[in-house]
């Protein structure tokens, strides 16, 4: 792959994998580290893709597992707690929605980004996620059920 190909690639997706990453970990650094990692993966496998939605879709399937890899890794469990790490975060949002979504539990703020800000379907999260349709429409719902007991009920999801 050229280096003119590499940086079109990079350019077109480092936001969405940033801003999954983000959803998932909550915090800048450990977001950069995933995107790195996932685009030198990326880079490295040289693979051709049908079409851009299957490769979008590759990115954020290798970002979630590399997210989930990350908090499964001793060295994550014996360092920095989350909460903590989170103070760091890049996205300086002073709205409810934003705190309520940082609060899920990943899976739940990893299913609410793909939905809500990248504009997945269910059947499209489902493979992102590793998950049959019907457990991502539930972790989905879940979500949203507690999004709207945090938020109150005024909030239409």
């Amino acid at each position: 792959m050229k280096q003119d190909e590499m940086a079109a690639i990079y350019d077109k997706y480092k936001n969405t994998v940033y801003r999954t990453a983000f959803a998932y970990c909550r915090n800048r650094a450990d977001a950069e580290d995933i995107m790195q990692e996932v685009f030198l993966r990326r880079f490295a496998a040289a693979k051709t893709f049908e079409d851009e939605n299957s490769e979008k879709a590759w990115l954020l399937r290798v970002t979630a597992n590399k997210c989930k890899d990350l908090f499964k890794s001793a060295w994550r469990r014996y360092n920095v707690p989350l909460e903590a790490a989170a103070s760091v975060a890049e996205i300086p949002q002073d709205n409810e929605v934003y705190h309520a979504v940082m609060a899920l539990p990943a899976d739940y703020r990893l299913a609410v980004h793909l939905f809500y800000y990248e504009g997945y379907s269910i059947a499209e999260i489902a493979r992102i996620m590793r998950k049959t349709e019907a457990a991502a429409a539930a972790v989905l719902c879940r979500a949203r059920k507690r999004l709207k007991r945090m938020l109150g009920e005024e909030l239409e999801l």
